[in-house]
């Protein structure tokens, strides 16, 4: 049934806007459009404390409580938010009535039970991607925001950059591009994935509590490198793959109206870092959209070779899009490329303006939890294939591997 598919996606986001609206009022009530909302932190490591200085930045919070396992990545956060109470366990920190709203920042498999926990506790959420560690945990955190009225943004924060939004208005809702048959995205040399855990780590530090940071993952003795480049181990996290692609098929969701595959393959392996990471240093992979168009993801940590972007191929032209520009050339001879250069600072505020907006006004964010989890979704996609050495079928309807 061609139909089903997009009549579903409609009934889902139409419930789960009319869930919003319907605390509105209520919420209004006790936020009013010039109060500071409280924001509480969990995970803060160094991206969760970046965004968290985001959110100061704003001017438009107040931190109240910070949380991690590591007691020294409390101090640090604590030094740009003196006023914040530290909290070696996040469900305390959910249980202080003076947190209105939670940035969730911890490894990727803490995500859903930080967010799922937080939403059940009445807090709106703002957590980094990806949303998922596991194909099958997005549901369950979509179904958290929905039954409890909470605003939900996943940290793709393109969704918010002003050229992105831009690029779309005028080259896919007009559909300048005529017919998309091929999307490439890459990432070459993010050295992030290649981090080397400091001396000071050799030995656990008395108040890094190991067993907690481990949280639902199988028991290991302690080990600095698992614990500061977590993102080089599938049991922690997606590698390359739901680390930098879910950016990129976010944005490609986000300019071609779908996102959901319908097949995806993948090969790659530890061709060069022969350090203990299980996460591929080089991977490709590609999914299927249905009959219409492919989108392909290539992605090394090899040295001599940098650089990322998407690149639209339609009937008509192609667009190439960065964080930093995009540039769109017309099909046929002769003709001049169009290039748009990007705001020149990083919007991620503009993610987080947003989020703080939709926590007031209870509007859907840019980048909603559905949206976020379909971003992950496909990227598992690309990692199970990966990992399983097969091509995956996908059912749209469904969303669920098909049989082999």
């Amino acid at each position: 049934m061609p139909s089903a598919l997009p009549a579903r996606r409609a009934i889902l986001r139409a419930a789960g806007q009319a869930a919003l609206a319907w605390t509105a009022a209520s919420y209004a009530r006790i936020l009013g459009a010039n109060d500071k909302i409280n924001l509480g932190l969990i995970g803060a490591g160094e991206r969760g404390r970046g965004v968290m200085n985001g959110f100061i930045k704003t001017g438009g919070v107040n931190v109240t409580a910070v949380c991690d396992v590591y007691a020294e990545m409390i101090d640090r956060a604590q030094r740009a938010a003196p006023d914040a109470k530290g909290y070696l366990d996040y469900r305390e920190l959910l249980a202080q009535k003076n947190v209105d709203a939670v940035l969730i920042g911890t490894p990727d498999h803490w995500h859903a039970a930080n967010s799922i926990d937080a939403l059940n506790a009445g807090k709106d959420v703002y957590v980094e991607k990806p949303l998922t560690l596991r194909i099958e945990e997005g549901p369950e955190i979509v179904k958290a925001a929905r039954v409890n009225n909470r605003v939900c943004q996943v940290g793709l924060q393109q969704r918010s950059g002003a050229h992105y939004i831009e690029a779309k208005q005028k080259y896919f809702d007009t559909n300048a591009l005529g017919r998309i048959t091929l999307v490439r995205t890459w990432w070459h040399g993010n050295t992030y994935h290649l981090r080397r855990a400091p001396a000071s780590l050799a030995t656990r530090p008395s108040n890094l509590d190991w067993a907690r940071f481990l949280g639902p993952v199988k028991w290991r003795e302690w080990d600095p490198q698992q614990f500061w480049n977590w993102r080089a181990y599938l049991d922690f996290g997606g590698g390359q793959v739901t680390d930098l692609f879910t950016h990129w098929i976010d944005v490609v969701h986000m300019f071609l109206g779908r996102d959901i595959p319908t097949s995806g393959v993948a090969a790659g392996g530890v061709y060069h870092y022969k350090d203990g990471r299980t996460a591929p240093d080089t991977i490709n992979v590609l999914l299927e959209y249905g009959g219409d168009y492919t989108v392909t993801f290539e992605a090394t940590l090899a040295p001599g070779i940098r650089g990322e972007a998407i690149e639209f191929c339609g009937t008509e032209g192609k667009l190439w899009i960065s964080r930093s520009r995009y540039e769109f050339l017309r099909a046929g001879k002769g003709a001049e490329p169009v290039e748009v250069k990007g705001p020149g600072y990083d919007f991620t505020l503009d993610h987080i303006k947003n989020f703080l907006d939709c926590v007031k006004s209870r509007q859907k964010p840019n980048c909603d939890v559905l949206d976020g989890h379909r971003s992950a979704q496909a990227s598992h996609l690309g990692n199970i294939s990966y990992v399983q050495k097969r091509r995956l079928n996908f059912d749209p309807i469904r969303e669920e591997i098909l049989p082999f």
